[in-house]
């Protein structure tokens, strides 16, 4: 068919995130939008401090594509800043509030962020780290009343600063949805971190594919464990809003507050790293509050063991196990349930609910796929190969980073740089990083595979596995553990424990007690125990 329909404006509109708000505020312009600890914020109050704060940018001077930094912990400013900046057309710029000096001066030299709305705990940390940064962006303090405070630093108050906007500021998405919504910077484990541009469309769609994969409703009340600056808080900060659900705010993980949040508030919905799971598991009688219902817990990061979504299932929450990156908005893949296995056992039924499953709907294509040939892999269960993503929810690139973004797009593909195996019944289930692998005389030992049969030893609550040298097999496994409060196991009840249920190869040869390094997201940092080891 000859096509001379053009677009205009009844018939083609940019997508934006940025709508949600404003259609909320239409339909539910007095419903509670925002808690935090006494504060209430309405959508109508949300949706007008948002617009000021874009107002007041636009005055300070940043025009469309600039960027604006965040270094605000999960407060009601950050959830305006995810609405506020995009309604400017800047980019907003989530900064990782447990990240050094050093790498803050990077991210704001790199960025080159006009403004940083910063809160008033991280202002010492920001005034060493403006030491160097050539063109210093502008400060904006928020004081939080549920905050510590902090160190005085030259900065203009922020509800000054919104008081100067205007709350009828148009909104409007930008003309093209291409344009960058948000620079997220990547925990650089080596070098500097990568900055992950990500553009209107993906996230609104991303938040889309998220409302619908968690199903979230009008009645849903989200508490924020995740951090918000970590994936825009995988686009849960849009996609709570797209259906007018209640953000409940957190500053900080604490597992006596969210057993209390969820109880008095009726917390329906949560998302967090595996490590949080555990702290929950393993909270104290007296931190624990009963609630009636139950509660959907979306995880991510590296699987969660089974034995650890069967303790969570048992605690009243129902665990939906999520796959993703900063480079594809947070999740991607999810383990969609398949209702005729309600009847499996909970152990059985929590192995399943380990896999990372099959993509968003709102995701085009996820597959395994050799790394040398780039074909896919057999959907066998075994075949290992890496997880690759292609869609309109992956990344722009990484900012004036040509090197990374040739090595990251191949073929049409994002390649994820993680290792998996797809099942027979379409699910992929990541078996390892690539660089996480333990190759033991020629044979690879999954770090995945090893931590999995740790957590069902009764005295481990937390375990990571890394490759040790070995003159004779090339590499072996090393355990990392943390036991639970007053366990005894030795390290040879580990090692036996973990041959009784692996082949024999595949144990670890060495275990380590103590804590494990983690991120400010909760993953275990891998890295820093091979370099205890000196493998790296």
């Amino acid at each position: 068919m000859e096509d001379d329909l053009p677009k205009s404006a009844a018939n083609h509109v940019a997508l934006s995130p940025v709508s949600f708000l404003t259609r909320a505020a239409h339909i539910w312009p007095g419903r509670t939008a925002i808690i935090h600890g006494e504060r209430r914020v309405t959508y109508a109050e949300y949706l007008a401090r948002s617009r000021r704060l874009a107002a007041a940018l636009r005055r300070a001077g940043v025009a469309p594509g600039d960027v604006v930094a965040a270094l605000l912990p999960n407060i009601p400013e950050m959830l305006e800043a995810h609405m506020g900046v995009p309604m400017a057309h800047a980019v907003l710029c989530p900064i990782n509030t447990r990240l050094d000096a050093p790498t803050v001066r990077f991210i704001l030299g790199h960025s080159g962020a006009k403004v940083l709305l910063l809160d008033r705990e991280f202002a010492a940390l920001v005034g060493i780290a403006m030491v160097g940064v050539a063109d210093p962006p502008r400060i904006v303090i928020v004081d939080d009343a549920e905050g510590p405070g902090g160190a005085a630093i030259e900065a203009t108050p922020y509800e000054d600063f919104l008081a100067g906007g205007d709350a009828d500021f148009p909104v409007a998405p930008p003309d093209d949805e291409w344009a960058a919504i948000s620079l997220s910077y990547t925990s650089g484990t080596t070098g500097d971190p990568k900055g992950v541009v990500v553009h209107h469309r993906g996230a609104y769609l991303n938040a889309c594919g998220n409302a619908l994969a968690f199903a979230l409703s009008p009645q849903s009340v989200y508490l924020w464990t995740l951090p918000m600056f970590h994936c825009n808080g995988w686009t849960y900060t849009w996609a709570v809003t797209l259906q007018g659900g209640t953000h409940v705010c957190l500053r900080r993980v604490d597992p006596a507050r969210i057993f209390a949040l969820i109880a008095d508030h009726g917390v329906t919905h949560l998302c967090a790293a595996p490590i949080v799971l555990t702290m929950l598991i393993h909270a104290p009688a007296e931190q624990r509050r009963s609630f009636a219902h139950r509660v959907g817990i979306a995880t991510g990061g590296a699987a969660p063991p089974s034995p650890v979504i069967a303790a969570m299932e048992e605690l009243g929450f129902d665990v939906t196990h999520l796959y993703g990156l900063t480079e594809c908005y947070g999740p991607s893949l999810l383990c969609a349930w398949q209702p005729e296995l309600a009847n499996l056992a909970l152990p059985d039924k929590a192995t399943f609910m380990a896999r990372q499953g099959v993509p968003l709907p709102t995701l085009e294509d996820a597959s395994v796929i050799d790394t040398e040939t780039g074909a896919r892999v057999p959907a066998d269960g075994a075949t290992l190969g890496e997880i690759a993503l292609r869609g309109n929810t992956v990344m722009k690139g990484y900012l004036r980073n040509p090197k990374a973004n040739a090595a990251a797009f191949v073929d049409g593909w994002f390649r994820t740089g993680d290792l998996g195996v797809l099942h027979p019944d379409g699910y992929i289930e990541v078996k390892d990083r690539a660089k996480d692998i333990v190759i033991s005389g020629g044979e690879n030992i999954s770090s995945l595979e090893v931590e999995e049969a740790l957590y069902r030893h009764p005295d481990v609550m937390e375990a990571a596995v890394v490759a040790h040298p070995d003159p004779t097999w090339g590499e072996v496994p090393h355990a990392f553990v943390t036991l639970k409060p007053g366990a005894t196991a030795t390290p040879a009840e580990i090692i036996a424990h973990c041959r009784a249920h692996l082949a024999h190869f595949k144990a670890p040869r060495h275990v380590t007690f103590g804590d494990l390094p983690k991120t400010a997201t909760g993953k275990i940092q891998k890295f820093e125990l091979r370099r205890a080891l000196r493998t790296d």
